[in-house]
């Protein structure tokens, strides 16, 4: 695998973009920021890779190896020598059509590889305002072979929730879904996620929802119970809210999900959250431990490189709840999870809606306030 990266900031490349690279094995990655979505620079990435497959989405904040940046585009080039790679788009323009847009994506990349070579592993990037996380991997798994993982993040608004956009087929516009697909034995592709969050406060049963909205929450207007919390941060909702998300669990489970809201109602009292919150599960509220976020950090990537061996390209994908708590100190998480890599790796990656990835060796789940790690080499 030959793996080249490249940053766009203040109107210029970091280098001359890789061209040479263009081909049907190669994979580029790309997160902009939301404003970027016009510049050259996008235009620019698609016209140097006519034949490669070009994808990505709008951020909350560039990473681009151990930095963070706004107003950038990060970018990582792939070139496979013996990987397969075939993409497919949906639309997505509302919650309800989520499932569906998994269906989709899944049966197009479902079938084996030009060669017959099997599916590896599978990269989502979706709008990140109107679809619902939980259904939409719900959808792909019913269509993508049993063991096939799927990991990648739901695009970023900066903390505005206006605007979101996905990169797929030389255009950028909101409302779209792309999943990638690697096929064949030579592809390692490894995957982590872990958060760092404290819970506090009672545990609540979710007594009312549809979906991905909560309406209550032990018998009581959820969106009432919520501000009580939040005291005077209420009145910077829904972007406060990323400081406190909530953990979910349903009946005895071990595994928690942690869910962020993207948005309220007012006249009903409820909250739209970016994935599923059954009716009946237990919620609980949680907040930052700074030291616990960095470690979290680490050790996903020390999951997500378990046995792998340079060169590897990491593709993180961390939430913007993360970034809002951590501060001037969230380059201390990239710093972990670069010093969990091997040697001569590279990292690009973005501040996200939700994350997507399996929660250890599972199927695929929504997460929320997690670092979201997928590293690719070739053997």
């Amino acid at each position: 695998m030959k793996l080249e990266t490249r940053q766009y900031t203040d109107g210029n490349w970091s280098g001359p973009l890789p061209s040479a690279m263009d081909g049907h094995q190669t994979l580029v990655v790309v997160f902009g920021a939301p404003e970027l979505v016009d510049s050259p620079a996008l235009a620019e990435v698609c016209a140097a890779f006519p034949r490669s497959h070009v994808v990505g989405c709008s951020t909350s904040g560039e990473i681009h190896g151990q930095r963070v940046a706004d107003r950038s585009v990060s970018i990582a080039v792939a070139g496979f020598d013996h990987v397969g790679l075939r993409h497919a788009c949906a639309v997505v323009t509302d919650a309800a059509a989520s499932r569906g847009a998994g269906r989709r994506l899944g049966a197009e990349l479902a079938p084996a590889g030009a060669d017959g070579a099997p599916l590896t592993g599978v990269l989502v990037y979706s709008e990140g305002l109107h679809v619902n996380g939980s259904e939409l991997v719900v959808g792909l798994g019913e269509v993508l072979p049993p063991g096939v993982p799927v990991t990648g993040g739901l695009a970023g608004d900066g903390t505005r929730f206006g605007r979101t956009w996905v990169l797929a087929d030389g255009q950028a516009g909101p409302d779209r879904v792309v999943a990638v697909g690697l096929y064949g034995s030579a592809v390692r592709f490894g995957h982590g996620s872990r958060g760092g969050w404290d819970r506090f406060g009672p545990e609540r049963v979710v007594t009312r929802s549809v979906g991905n909205v909560v309406y209550e929450l032990d018998g009581r207007p959820a969106l009432e119970l919520y501000k009580t919390y939040l005291g005077e941060r209420a009145a910077g909702l829904p972007a406060t809210a990323l400081l406190f998300p909530l953990a979910i669990r349903t009946g005895a489970e071990e595994k928690q999900l942690v869910r962020t809201i993207l948005a309220v109602d007012e006249a009903t009292q409820s909250m739209t959250f970016a994935g599923d919150l059954p009716q009946g599960c237990s919620a609980q509220l949680m907040r930052a431990n700074f030291d616990r976020l960095v470690a979290g950090a680490e050790e996903a990537a020390g999951l997500a490189a378990d046995g792998e061996g340079p060169p590897v390209l990491c593709i993180a994908v961390s939430c913007v709840g993360r970034r809002l708590v951590l501060g001037e100190r969230t380059e201390e998480e990239l710093e972990a999870v670069a010093s969990a890599l091997p040697e001569g790796s590279a990292m690009v990656g973005f501040y996200s809606y939700g994350e997507l990835s399996p929660w250890g060796v599972g199927s695929c789940d929504l997460h929320n306030q997690t670092m979201t790690l997928t590293t690719l080499s070739e053997a």
